[in-house]
């Protein structure tokens, strides 16, 4: 079960790569948000929330076998920022490659409450959440982005 579990939690071993492990985590995160991508709203909506539930238990169970609090190769939770990030992209190449730098960087400069969560909660749900709102940063950031520059290539 252990290694089912670290499969799952790791991002299929995408987490195990030695350098920045959270950026390739969210880059396989694309192949299966690309096939998530047409699902209607609601359904993908469900489906996200499924895997941050399973994420919660994943990689607080991956913490507990590992034996270190938000190990580095734990990524389902990068998986989760960048499934939010992609909520309603626009179906253009450019947006999916902007949606993922908006998310690998608020992942990674955790603004509040990125930070906060960080640092005051533990365990799977902590581990998931700091990415939840980057993702929801993300996603902000994106659409806003996006409809300002439609508006000036308009």
């Amino acid at each position: 079960m252990d290694k089912i579990i670290m499969f799952l939690a790791t991002g299929f071993h995408s987490g195990n790569i030695p350098k920045c492990p959270g950026t390739w985590g969210s880059l396989v995160a694309l192949l299966p948000w690309f096939f998530m991508r047409h699902l209607p709203l609601p359904s993908y909506l469900g489906l996200v929330a499924v895997i941050f539930v399973s994420g919660c238990l994943l990689a607080g169970s991956a913490e507990k076998i590992l034996d270190q609090a938000d190990a580095g190769p734990i990524v389902i939770d990068e998986f989760v920022g960048i499934f939010i990030t992609l909520i309603a992209v626009p179906q253009h190449p450019a947006a999916w490659i902007l949606g993922f730098l908006l998310f690998r960087l608020f992942d990674i400069v955790k603004p509040f409450p990125c930070s906060w969560f960080d640092q005051h909660i533990h365990g799977g749900f902590g581990i998931m959440m700091d990415d939840v709102v980057a993702g929801f940063y993300a996603l902000l950031s994106l659409q806003i982005l996006w409809m300002i520059g439609s508006r000036i290539n308009a």
